[in-house]
């Protein structure tokens, strides 16, 4: 099936009894017992399939795993994912998993959202895991990283947050199989219609389940998908530290997921109309986007991205502007909603120096080309003439 068919019927109508609901139901219950007890402890050994407790696993997001797992061609055998309470729960998971017998060394992009850097940096490095932070878009540098590092994991973004980077994710995955490495991919921003990075040669990938693939703002979670090598690892950790997603927001997440390819198409078209009028307004001095023929990656995007999709997310520099003239921006914005999230149906307005790389230093942030007068919009569903209608008189403002 096509991934727009396997959205809308992967993962629902289990069987009951005699009847089968059409939408998966929402499963309070944390513990659940069998007319033998014997069937429990199968279960228990993983020889019978079944719930037992909620933090091993729950129906309602059994079926959301299974389903995010056939999107992004996750392993089949069981199901290839884990849905968690946050993008950075899942994170820190596939990172725990990709680590568990290699190196406790990450060679991490340095291109990546100030939220994982933070976590690189003041969690996971004193507690002894070694971050070395490379140029994923050199592959001299990449593989003379991963020669002098030995790393035991890759991390990076399949589009970078901010600035939209892409890195040529098939030749990198290609150099982590040869040195023995995982490779771990962020692809939040790309989503599974754009590309698919267990299909590149990725080991895990990360969503943060609250943004495009739920996409009504109204769900907090994440979820990782593994290979068929990994998903145990996956669930053997989960088991242990329980970083899961609640039932309710499993429903809701995988209510959002029948329409994220719709809604998706319809955002990256309205996305690359908003950046080629942007590229046009006198008070705009810059505009990063992945359609742009001019990209630095524009060879990469054409050979790994699904045609004519470049995802939703458009950013671009407010000429002269500093923190007060951006400020300002954003209070003048009637439609657009200034937040710190993305991927809703509303088109979002999020300052990065303000938010999402807030932990980084000013000098940190100027190396990564993050500048003061830096916006990221989320282009949502709207008539795109209304969104372009209210930049332009913020704009103006």
């Amino acid at each position: 099936m096509k991934l727009n068919t396997r959205a809308v019927h992967t993962g629902d109508r289990k069987r009951t009894g005699s009847w089968i609901p059409v939408t998966t139901p929402i499963h309070t219950a944390v513990s659940y017992f069998y007319d033998d007890a014997a069937d429990l402890e199968r279960v228990f050994a993983n020889e019978m399939p079944g719930p037992n407790y909620s933090r091993h696993g729950n129906p309602t997001n059994d079926a959301l795993e299974e389903l995010v797992a056939s999107l992004e061609s996750g392993a089949q055998s069981g199901n290839g994912a884990l849905a968690c309470s946050s993008g950075m729960a899942a994170l820190n998971l596939a990172i725990g998993a990709a680590l568990l017998d290699r190196r406790r060394v990450i060679l991490a992009a340095s291109a990546l959202y100030g939220a994982t850097i933070s976590m690189l940096m003041k969690v996971l490095e004193p507690s002894g895991i070694e971050t070395v932070f490379v140029d994923f878009n050199d592959e001299s540098a990449v593989a003379a990283a991963i020669a002098e590092h030995k790393p035991g994991a890759l991390l990076l973004e399949t589009i970078s947050n901010p600035l939209l980077r892409v890195a040529p994710l098939d030749r990198i995955a290609a150099m982590a199989k040869d040195a023995g490495a995982q490779v771990i991919v962020d692809s939040t921003f790309a989503t599974p219609l754009i590309v698919r990075p267990l299909e590149l040669g990725a080991a895990f990938v990360v969503h943060s389940l609250t943004k495009y693939l739920s996409g009504h703002g109204d769900v907090l979670g994440g979820i990782v998908v593994a290979d068929s090598a990994n998903i145990d690892a996956v669930r053997t950790l989960a088991k242990a530290l329980g970083p899961v997603l609640g039932p309710f927001e499993a429903y809701l997440a995988m209510r959002g997921i029948k329409t994220f390819p719709v809604r998706m198409e319809r955002q990256c078209a309205n996305a690359c109309r908003v950046a080629s009028w942007l590229a046009t307004h006198p008070a705009v001095e810059r505009v990063y986007f992945p359609s742009d023929p001019a990209h630095p990656d524009a060879a990469i995007v054409k050979r790994l991205f699904a045609p004519n999709l470049y995802g939703a997310i458009v950013s671009f520099e407010v000429r002269g502007a500093d923190r007060d003239r951006i400020f300002g921006l954003m209070n003048a914005f009637r439609l657009v909603i200034p937040a710190t999230s993305l991927g809703d149906v509303q088109t979002m307005v999020s300052y990065s120096a303000m938010s999402s790389h807030r932990e980084l230093s000013p000098k940190h942030r100027a190396r990564l080309g993050i500048n003061d007068n830096l916006l990221r919009l989320s282009v949502g569903i709207e008539a795109v003439e209304d969104i372009i209608s209210d930049l332009d008189q913020a704009l103006k403002v």
